[in-house]
This record gives C-alpha cells, sequence and structure tokens, in this order.
C-alpha cells in the first residue's frame, strides 16, 4: 500500500516528544528576539493514518530564544480528547472539545491557545502543557476560526464560528482582557468553507468560495468543489450593528484559504488579498490532502495571489490574478494588518509538475517586485512570522522566522532573515527534523 503523501518526506511525523537545552546558534541572534517562536501541525501519533491531513492530531513545536541565546526547544502534543480517539460527533451531537487543534497558536490576554476551526481553542502553557478547553466563561458557542485577527490598534482579538448548519456564521469580538463583549449571527451566510476572513479599520471582510458542504464526501472533511455553489465576498460594517447591514458581492469561482490582508483605499473600497485556487487547483491539493490519485506534487501547486477591489458605492468588484508563482501562508508585519502595506511574505511551492523550489517570498506591492530567498535542495520552509526590530522606522525594519525542514541532512533548523533584503542573520539548529506545518506566532516577552 502507498504512503499516504503527508505522512511522508517534510510531512513524516515525529514520534515522540522532547526537550533540548543550549542550541547551536550559527551568526548572531538580534537581542530584541527574547520570546518564543511557537508552530502547530499535523502530527498523528504512531500508529495512526488519518483519513485526511487535516485530521492528524495537533503537535506544537517551540523555540525560546533570549538575548542572543537558544535556550530551549520543546514539542508536545496537544492533549486533547481526540488525541486519544474520542469522536467529534457524538449521540448529544458534535463535541467541540474533541479537536486535532493542529492549525494555529496564538496569544490573546495572556493565554496562549491552539486552534482548530471545528472546535474551541486549547489552552497552553508557556512550557507547552496543556491545560485544556477554552470557551471565554462559556460566552463562546460555536467553534473557533484557526485565523482570528488581533486589532493592533485597540487589541481586541476578532473571530467567527462557522458551520455547516445553521446558524452558518457567527461572528465574535474579545477585548484585551479576552472576554468576549460583542457576538452575533452573520446574515445571508451560507455552508461555503469559510476558514479565513480579513479586518479592516471599519468592516469585516469573509469570503465564501466555491467548496461547500458535502455530507458524501467521507475523508473525514466533508467539503468539495461544486460548480453551482456561487462564490462571494460578504463586507460587514463593524460594530455592534455590523451583521445587519452586510453586503454580499459576487466573485469569479475559486478557493482562498489564507488571506494575506484587507483595507480600505483612497477611495473607500475595499481591497482583499491572498493566494486562490481555481478548480483544477482545488482537486490537485485535496488529492494530496487525501491521498488520493491525480494530485500534485505538493498540497499548493496552483495557489496564486489575487486581489479583488469592492466598490461600496458602485457594487462592482475589480478581480485580478497578482503573481504565477505557487505560494502559500501569507503573512506581513502585524502592525498593518488592516491598513494599506507595502510588503507581503509568503512560502513558494514546486509547480504540480514539481518544477521550481521552496522559498520565502517577498512582495513590494508599490513597485510589483519580487524577491526570492531560495530555501536549497529539499528543505521547505515554514510559514514566514515577522518580528519588528528595535526601533524600526519602516515598515519592513524587522526579521522573518521561518523553521526549515530539511531532508537532505534529516534535520531542522530555525532561520532568521532580515525582512528587508531576505538575507540571513542567524541559524538556530534543532534537534530533529520538525514536521512541515501550518501556522504559528512569535511570542515577545512582554506578552507572555
Amino acid at each position: 500500500m502507498t504512503a499516504k503523501p503527508y505522512l511522508t518526506g517534510h510531512y513524516a511525523p515525529v514520534a515522540d516528544e522532547l526537550t533540548a537545552t543550549d542550541l547551536t546558534v550559527e551568526g548572531t541572534l538580534p537581542p530584541e528576539l527574547t520570546g518564543c517562536l511557537i508552530r502547530n501541525s499535523h502530527n498523528p501519533k504512531p500508529g495512526v493514518t488519518p483519513t485526511h491531513w487535516f485530521k492528524g492530531s495537533g503537535m506544537v513545536h517551540g523555540i525560546r530564544l533570549r538575548e542572543g541565546r537558544a535556550e530551549w526547544y520543546r514539542n508536545r502534543w496537544v492533549r486533547t480528547p481526540a488525541l486519544d480517539g474520542a469522536p467529534y460527533l457524538t449521540e448529544h451531537g458534535p463535541d467541540l472539545t474533541a479537536s486535532t487543534a493542529g492549525t494555529h497558536v496564538i496569544e490573546h490576554a495572556g493565554r496562549l491557545l491552539a486552534l482548530c476551526e471545528a472546535n474551541f481553542p486549547f489552552e497552553l502553557t508557556p512550557d507547552l502543557d496543556t491545560v485544556g478547553p477554552h470557551d471565554f466563561d462559556g460566552k463562546l458557542r460555536s467553534a473557533m476560526t484557526a485565523h482570528p485577527k488581533s486589532d493592533p490598534v485597540t487589541g481586541e482579538l476578532h473571530f467567527f464560528g462557522s458551520s455547516p448548519f445553521p446558524p452558518y456564521l457567527v461572528y465574535y469580538v474579545a477585548d484585551a482582557d479576552g472576554h468576549i463583549t460583542h457576538s452575533a449571527e452573520v446574515p445571508g451566510a451560507g455552508a461555503a468553507l469559510k476558514h479565513d476572513f480579513a479586518l479592516t479599520r471599519h468592516h469585516v471582510v469573509f469570503v465564501e468560495g466555491t467548496v461547500t458542504f458535502d455530507p458524501t464526501e467521507h475523508s473525514g472533511i466533508p467539503y468539495s468543489w461544486q460548480d453551482g455553489q456561487p462564490a462571494r465576498i460578504g463586507v460587514m460594517p463593524r460594530g455592534a450593528q455590523g451583521a445587519a447591514a452586510i453586503r454580499w458581492f459576487p466573485i469569479e469561482p475559486g478557493s482562498m484559504l489564507h488571506v494575506a490582508n484587507a483595507y480600505e483605499d483612497a477611495h473607500g473600497r475595499i481591497v482583499l488579498e491572498g493566494p486562490t485556487v481555481d478548480r483544477e487547483g482545488f482537486r490537485l491539493s485535496w488529492n494530496w490532502w487525501v491521498g488520493a490519485p491525480g494530485r500534485g506534487s505538493e498540497p499548493n501547486t496552483r495557489s496564486h495571489n489575487r486581489r479583488w477591489t469592492i466598490d461600496l458605492a458602485t457594487g462592482r468588484v475589480d478581480e485580478r490574478a497578482v503573481d504565477d508563482l505557487a505560494i502559500e501562508f501569507p503573512t506581513l508585519n502585524e502592525d498593518f494588518l488592516g491598513v494599506e502595506n507595502r510588503y507581503q511574505y509568503a512560502v513558494s511551492f514546486p509547480d504540480r509538475h514539481g518544477f521550481g523550489g521552496y522559498g520565502v517570498v517577498k512582495y513590494d506591492r508599490a513597485t510589483g517586485e519580487r524577491r526570492i530567498h531560495q530555501a536549497g535542495d529539499a528543505r521547505l520552509p515554514s510559514e514566514a512570522v515577522f518580528v519588528p526590530a528595535a526601533g524600526a522606522t519602516r515598515e519592513d525594519d524587522g526579521y522573518l522566522l521561518t523553521v526549515v525542514s530539511d531532508l537532505k541532512q534529516d534535520a531542522s533548523h530555525l532561520l532568521v532573515l532580515d525582512a528587508a533584503g531576505l538575507d540571513t542573520i542567524a541559524t538556530v539548529h534543532l534537534p530533529r527534523r520538525v514536521t512541515a506545518g501550518i501556522h504559528g506566532s512569535w511570542i515577545p516577552d512582554t506578552k507572555a
């Protein structure tokens, strides 16, 4: 039997948990990098073969830096009921604690939360041990997206819960202290997959693509591409009465998992960007995720950056491709979340035939320039997390942190790049090869 692609190569799970201290550093770590980089990934236990990549149990990997030293690395499974086989669907309905908790990890109001969009978040300790499910003192009445947005001005956390059954979409706001202060069902939403969303200074932006709920899909993730499902963007004013004023705008068929950013431009139009797949791109990716024939060489072989400009006055949407490079995991300087940003970062992948290499990409949206830091043969970088430099004066004054899986050396390292020129500043050697993962966060000591 051929091994599932998500259990091989860069995605091969690690079999145990470990802790290592006093890691070897090449180059010089900037002293302001004092905190912890935490990455999440799907990592089923030995002997377990999930039916879909997204069904693999979550494992967090942490790298602790302090004033030029790499103090420790540790990895831990997120110990949810699902890790021990508890089902999501029970005779009493969905169990929102039976989570893989394997998509993302964030910090808000002093809590470290491992996220999976079908469930409650799971709180972790600073040493990555599991505390348990977190439901915001009972005010979270649905699942929580794995992609909440932290407003850099107010400190509020904006997020949503999505379901294939009514209510299809519930929007939440938690204040800077971690208390939910607002929630609302969003009218007009449907069963289409909603993995990520966008936040601007004045609006919340939802994307419903051509992928929607499909009860005949038996991979454990009941969604599929359906040509009859209209693709659209929902624009909702922020504020207590915003849900009632949401407007939906039709767009071309496609599926976008991750938003790069959104903002209001000088004319009051909403500008939204992110990597998007077409029908064939979704088929190639989905077949990779479930291990079916007819898949791409990678899970992101036809994911290309796209831009929508939504004119709220006329109701028109201008939609165009930005680039033809296969990319995913867009990031930016989070101080520019919701306002016009000049720079975006992403991870590049080979195309469907395996041509092209892995790398960290920087886009200059003002000039159209694209720069790539090539990872090297058989090396796959993770999502590049931006950390501002001390005393930063420009948007790209800072560092990109990415964990690189090296198949030839059967090893991994933390790569610290200068965000301006993508030059290598430092390399931290890790005690094992870290499984290719999804999302993560830099938690500075100021937030500990």
